[in-house]
């Protein structure tokens, strides 16, 4: 099975396309995850950058200000949704969209109609739309999204465990049967590294967070033998260490206290290491 690794362009917005596709070319992702719809103009180029530096890419859907108001909430989506598929052409779709969908305090009969919007834009673009467990979600705790995909069994996830570990306030010792169930709908990880007080301990190299990261890496396994053994083809992860307010800085400073792309390189390098040793034992 081959993984690839995919460099999220968030943190790097600053940084011009033809620039920052070489970089993560030259670092061994296949690919950058982005939401190109936080600047329209800036991105405009996108697709055409990634096309000829031979990378693929993953768009985004992030938060939208509708929220407090369903029907404009739903209205918006849609438009967005639309908006992204707008982000292609006839040689270069993106892989799939990972969609931050819905919100944590809509009604499960709310949410069903957001699914099937999703579905539908999904089925007329033959581009995969799945969903990220997140804060503020529908998908921000273990328990609600077990309920929720005994009850809508199509759900596909992109799983980032590092929220769950944040709400929960704990490494879900008492909740394996539902990140089982999770890890059985994820077709695509977020490899950020949570702990019981916030969503991106400060440095996975650290030895304090050894603890924290040792608890993502057996759950990161489990995705990979899962996908094993169902004869999947590829995996994709990506490496998203957040830069500010997701990392820290030095107070009464701007310095950030860890260089975030040089957290997610690093991530990338550990787990194409531990997965092609992985593959060496079979």
């Amino acid at each position: 099975m081959d993984i690839e690794f995919f460099c999220p362009r968030w943190g790097s917005e600053h940084i011009a396309w033809p620039v920052f596709a070489k970089r993560i070319k030259d670092d061994g992702f296949a690919g950058v995850e982005v939401f190109p719809l936080g600047d329209m103009a800036r991105n405009e180029e996108m697709v055409a950058v990634l096309n000829d530096i031979g990378l693929s890419y993953i768009l985004l859907h992030a938060e939208l200000e509708e929220g407090a108001n369903f029907d404009r909430y739903l209205d918006a989506l849609e438009r967005n949704l639309y908006a992204l598929l707008s982000y292609q052409h006839a040689t270069a779709r993106p892989r799939f969209i990972v969609s931050q969908t819905g919100r944590e305090y809509y009604t499960k009969a709310q949410m069903e109609r957001c699914f099937e919007l999703c579905s539908r834009i999904s089925q007329e673009s033959s581009i995969p739309i799945i969903h990220e467990t997140h804060r503020n979600k529908w998908s921000y705790a273990a328990h609600v999204v077990k309920d929720y995909l005994l009850t809508f069994p199509a759900l596909a996830l992109a799983l980032d465990l590092s929220h769950w570990v944040c709400v929960s306030e704990s490494y879900l010792e008492d909740q394996q049967d539902a990140i089982d169930l999770a890890i059985q709908h994820t077709k695509h990880v977020h490899a950020r590294v949570g702990h019981p007080q916030g969503p991106q301990v400060t440095d996975p190299r650290a030895p304090e967070n050894q603890v924290a990261l040792n608890h993502h890496l057996v759950w990161w396994d489990r995705w990979i033998d899962h996908l094993r053994q169902v004869d999947r083809s590829c995996a994709t992860i990506t490496p998203e260490f957040g830069p500010y307010p997701y990392m820290a800085y030095v107070p009464q400073t701007i310095q950030p206290i860890a260089d975030q792309y040089e957290l997610n390189c690093w991530m990338k390098q550990l787990l194409e290491a531990r997965y092609r040793l992985k593959v060496n034992e079979l």
